[in-house]
C-alpha cells in the first residue's frame, strides 16, 4: 500500500477515534492556537476556512498581542489565528475568499523581495547542499555555497515568487501583513550586523514603502536566539512568533509565541488531527518513550559492562 494511502487511513482513524475532538473541546478551549500555513491553494484554503470556522473563533493576531498580560474581557474559547509565511504570490489568489468570509488573516512578509523576480533561496538548494546542510552554517558560508550552485540572493529571475506592492496594495484593507526579515535567512546563524539589518530593515521597508503597521516578526526557519529577541524588541517589534510546536495562552511570552504547522497539501482529516495538537502530543509521547527505551538499553549495557568486569 502506497505512503501516502497508509497516511491518509491513519489520519482518518485518528479523526474519527474522537480524540480530536477531545483535544480541541478540552484541551485548546483556554488556549489561543496559531497556525501556519505558506502557499495554500484556493481550493484547499476554501475547504480549510471552512473546516475551521466551524469549530473555532478565528481572531486577528493584534487582537491576542493586545489582550496578552491585560485584564478584562477575555478571549473567545478555542481562540484561533491564521498565519501564512513568506508572502508567496499565490496567497493573492486567496483575497476574495478572505473578503468573502471575513476571515482575519496575518502574511509574514520578506521585504527584500517584495516588488522583484527574487527567489527564495530554500527553494534553490541542490546536490551536495540540502536545506538542513544549509542552515547549520554561518550566514556567509550559505551564500557561498549557495553561488556554487548558481543561485544569488539579489539576482532577478523570469516570474516572481512573493506578492508584489501592488498586490499588497490591494488586499491590505483585509488582510494583516508582518515581518519576516528581508531575505528569509536563519537570524542565529547571522552576524550581528546581518540579523539586525535583516530585522530592521524589513520593519523600515514594510512601514515607509507600503504604509503597513509593522509589530510582529516572525523568525524565519522558526529559528531564533536570545539575541533576536533583543534586536526585535529594540526595532519595535510587539511579538516574535517562532514555529516551536504549541499553543499559547495570554500569559505567554511575546517573543516566543507557538504554532502548529499545517501541510499546505493537508486534507480535511489531517488538518483536524493536526490543528487539535492532538498528533503533536502523540509525537511528543513517541518521543519520550524512544527515549526511554534508549536510556534503559544504556542502563542495561552498563550493568552488563559492570558484570562482565566482576
Amino acid at each position: 500500500m502506497p505512503r501516502s494511502i497508509k497516511k491518509a487511513i491513519l489520519f482518518k482513524i485518528l479523526r474519527y477515534s474522537g480524540l480530536s475532538f477531545l483535544f480541541r473541546e478540552l484541551a485548546q478551549r483556554s488556549k489561543i492556537t496559531i497556525l501556519l500555513f505558506h502557499d495554500l491553494s484556493t481550493e484547499k484554503a476554501e475547504k480549510t476556512l471552512e473546516y475551521l470556522q466551524k469549530r473555532y473563533n478565528i481572531i486577528p493576531l493584534r487582537t491576542f498581542i493586545e489582550k496578552c498580560g491585560v485584564r478584562g474581557r477575555p478571549l473567545p474559547p478555542k481562540s484561533l489565528v491564521l498565519t501564512l509565511d513568506d508572502g508567496h504570490i499565490g496567497n493573492r489568489d486567496l483575497l476574495s475568499l478572505v473578503k468573502e468570509k471575513g476571515i482575519p488573516v496575518t502574511i509574514f512578509l520578506c521585504a527584500g523581495m517584495i516588488g522583484t523576480n527574487r527567489h527564495f533561496w530554500c527553494r534553490k538548494c541542490s546536490p551536495p547542499y540540502t536545506l538542513s546542510q544549509l542552515l547549520q552554517v554561518s550566514n556567509a558560508e550559505r551564500l557561498r555555497l549557495l553561488q556554487l550552485t548558481g543561485y544569488v540572493q539579489e539576482r532577478e529571475y523570469e516570474e516572481p515568487q512573493v506578492l508584489t506592492k501592488g498586490q499588497i496594495h490591494e488586499m491590505k484593507p483585509y488582510v494583516d501583513f508582518q515581518a519576516h526579515t528581508l531575505f528569509h535567512p536563519s537570524l542565529p546563524q547571522c552576524s550581528y550586523e546581518e540579523a539586525k539589518d535583516e530585522v530592521f530593515q524589513c520593519k523600515d521597508i514594510l512601514e515607509k514603502e507600503l504604509g503597513l503597521r509593522i509589530y510582529a516578526l516572525s523568525y524565519p526557519h522558526g529559528a531564533y536566539s536570545d539575541r533576536d529577541i533583543a534586536l526585535c524588541r529594540e526595532a519595535g517589534y510587539a511579538c516574535g512568533i517562532t514555529a516551536e510546536y504549541g499553543c499559547n495562552t495570554i500569559r505567554a511570552d511575546l517573543f516566543r509565541l507557538k504554532r502548529i504547522p499545517i501541510d499546505d497539501s493537508a486534507g480535511i482529516d489531517e488538518l483536524a488531527v493536526r490543528a487539535s495538537g492532538l498528533l503533536g502530543s502523540l509525537q511528543k509521547v513517541a518521543r519520550a518513550c524512544r527515549r526511554g527505551k534508549r536510556g534503559d538499553e544504556g542502563r542495561k549495557k552498563r550493568v552488563n559492562g559492570v558484570g562482565g568486569q566482576a
